[in-house]
């Protein structure tokens, strides 16, 4: 089986080697994953995948190749040995609860009723002490009481007193169109770093150390060398307020997500649109305003240029002198945009609003004429590609 889970998944773009299945197998032969599928997933997650921002998609290809592995309790017992349940009872049961199984009649009774109550049961049965159902002191259930039961459609371990357990393991599908959570957002982010030693000199150099003390006739001759930091410089643009209070949450995240990837990361707001100034704090907007043209001249051209907006708008603020609907603009919004885009050879814009939507909208069209199609969805998606394009 894990031969061609192996080849799965290198068809589905994870590409892991022949020397990280034999480390899985490895594994498994000397018992690391035990006989738990979640050990295994867990396992073979760790062995088989390299880059973490593939994690989602082995999840995919994991839940659908694997679906189906414990869907029925009655092929479990079918296709498992009864001494390999009986050795797992064994291995799993402290003798004091082993003493209370023997009591009522031993492993292979509480089995065989359960296989009884499976062919004789016909409905959903709740409370009581025999039927498989819920809250009750039936052994065979979920959310009830019973020391030496089979544990049946419950979410999670309540009293951790199960005998066995039978639930179906569910693994979610994720899919890269969604929108990013803050750990996301920081996988993507690091395809960006570029490090670089830079300031004090506080930071042991292990190798040049050894090779300058042994070349020192043993004479410890200790080097230090400065820490290494993430060297690209970030310009993030950000769109605050009307339509862009529907995408708080995910902005939030993703400017977390850059001020902790980023050393050098500069922001600023704007609304709707770029002008003749942006801001730092939105709760001085109108009375601490940086001009544009400052930020061009102080962040040099090796930043990258950020924006983030969902372009949605009247396409009036974006073409025309006054369209701006907060103050007038002596000169177009797209003036304004060009001459950033001229300064920052590397730039994308990031837009939360569904691709699906943009066509639809005349200003977000636009808004992407103007930025050369570098415009790309909010998603886990969307951002690599974005990253992509501003390396």
């Amino acid at each position: 089986m894990l031969i061609p889970f192996f080849f799965v998944l290198r068809e589905g773009g994870l590409k892991p080697s022949i020397t990280e299945l034999l480390t899985l197998l490895e594994a498994m032969k000397k018992g690391v994953a035990g006989q738990s599928v979640d050990d295994f997933y867990f396992l073979s997650r760790a062995c088989l995948v390299k880059d973490e921002s593939k994690l989602d998609r082995f999840d995919r290809i994991f839940a659908a190749y694997f679906k189906g592995v414990e869907d029925s309790l009655v092929d479990l017992m079918d296709g498992l040995p009864e001494d390999w349940l009986k050795k797992q009872a064994e291995l799993l049961l402290s003798d004091e609860e082993r003493a209370k199984i023997e009591a009522l009649g031993g492993f292979e009774a509480l089995m065989k009723a359960l296989q009884e109550r499976l062919d004789e049961q016909e409905e959903r049965h709740e409370g009581g002490n025999k039927w498989i159902g819920t809250a009750g002191t039936s052994p065979f259930g979920a959310y009830g009481y019973n020391p030496e039961g089979v544990r049946i459609g419950q979410q999670g371990s309540r009293n951790r007193r199960a005998t066995k357990v039978w639930d179906r393991r569910e693994y979610r599908n994720l899919d890269d169109s969604i929108e990013l959570g803050t750990r996301n957002i920081k996988v993507a982010l690091r395809r960006l770093r570029k490090f670089a030693r830079e300031g004090a000199t506080d930071e042991l150099d292990l190798e040049d150390t050894i090779d300058k003390t042994a070349r020192n006739a043993g004479l410890l001759d200790i080097r230090m060398v400065p820490e290494r930091h993430n060297a690209v410089k970030v310009l993030l643009c950000l769109d605050v307020g009307g339509s862009m209070d529907d995408h708080v949450r995910v902005c939030e995240e993703l400017f977390s997500a850059a001020r902790t990837e980023f050393k050098h990361l500069q922001y600023f707001y704007f609304h709707n649109f770029i002008y003749e100034s942006l801001w730092k704090d939105n709760r001085r907007r109108h009375g601490e305003r940086t001009p544009t043209l400052d930020i061009a001249h102080k962040y040099g051209a090796d930043y990258k240029l950020i924006f983030v907006g969902d372009a949605t708008m009247s396409p009036y603020e974006i073409v025309y002198a006054g369209g701006s609907v907060e103050h007038w603009n002596e000169e177009p919004g797209a003036v304004w945009i060009k001459r950033l885009l001229n300064t920052y050879s590397k730039a994308i814009w990031l837009n939360p609003e569904p691709k699906e939507r943009w066509d639809s909208t005349p200003s977000t069209k636009l808004t992407r004429e103007i930025m050369e199609d570098r415009m790309f969805p909010l998603t886990i998606a969307g951002l690599d590609e974005g990253i992509k394009a501003l390396r």
